[in-house]
């Protein structure tokens, strides 16, 4: 019977790329990153949510005025609801 392939493996992987870039820098490049939102690109303030970002000396600062075409701008509003219902969902919880 064949084993089923964990998931393991690439998060960890996008686990440590992660810690590499937000530590060493990523010299100008954009990469992706879960960071909380000050209100860029419509996401409400303090929203978890995965932006650019380019990162020095530690910190990490969002890429800011970047087009968003539609079917972007549709995926990031499905997301964004999938997040409030998830938050909505625990409220009771916290």
């Amino acid at each position: 019977e064949p084993r089923a392939l964990s998931s393991a493996p690439p998060a960890a992987n996008a686990a440590t790329d992660h810690m590499r870039e937000w530590a060493l820098g990523t010299n100008g490049k954009w990469v992706a990153m879960g960071v909380p939102s000050k209100g860029e690109y419509g996401i409400p303030k303090d929203v978890m949510f995965g932006f650019p970002v380019t990162t020095e000396n530690g910190k990490y600062k969002i890429v800011e005025g970047l087009a968003i075409d539609e079917f972007s701008q549709e995926r990031i509003d499905k997301t964004l609801k999938e997040l409030t219902d998830e938050q909505a969902g625990v409220a009771h919880l916290l």
